[in-house]
């Protein structure tokens, strides 16, 4: 089974997330780890499981206008945040989300958000499950938030259990693949 993983990242944490989602799925497929600028929606059909991961800006996945704010927020005083390339300038997940036609895949979603109820800190894993839903995506399990700090730096133990994540999805969708066929 071949996997993508998706991602959009501002300063490296949803990336380095999407690399342990990878590593997750990899003890059970051949998972591929793809920035949303890299991701041609017509080779879509060429896999069998879809993963994608943004961070939560402004209780959602983020737009234009909040992309635009990820410089500043880098080259505040005493930070160490480095931005991705592209990050504040380029379509995100947001944008390829509408570019994508009918999919007959199964996939999963996540977010990197602060810590807190979601109802205070937003979950864009929710938007981004509702949109795959939306183009024929079946959902293999809820969507999934892991936690940063303030400075948008990943929580001790996350990318672990990013990976862990990955392997219980893996194992779920090969299993399905298997009492199907």
């Amino acid at each position: 089974m071949r996997a993508w993983v998706v991602y959009e990242s501002m300063f490296g944490s949803t990336r380095h997330l999407a690399e342990a989602v990878a590593e997750g799925l990899g003890s059970d497929m051949d998972a591929r780890v793809v920035q949303v600028n890299s991701a041609i929606a017509g080779e879509l059909s060429h896999i069998d499981f879809l993963v994608v991961g943004t961070p939560t800006h402004a209780h959602s996945m983020p737009r234009a206008s909040t992309r635009r704010g990820a410089p500043e927020f880098a080259r505040k005083p005493g930070s160490d945040l480095v931005l991705e390339p592209g990050a504040d300038s380029e379509p995100g997940v947001r944008e390829w989300l509408t570019s994508l036609g009918g999919l007959h895949i199964r996939g999963a979603a996540f977010d990197t958000r602060v810590k807190g109820p979601p109802s205070l800190t937003g979950r864009a894993s929710r938007g981004i499950s509702k949109a795959l839903e939306h183009h024929g995506v079946e959902m293999v399990a809820p969507p999934e938030s892991f936690l940063v700090d303030k400075q948008s730096h990943l929580l001790p133990g996350e990318a672990e259990r990013a990976r862990a994540w990955a392997v219980g999805l893996a194992s779920d969708v090969a299993h399905s693949a298997m009492a199907t066929s």
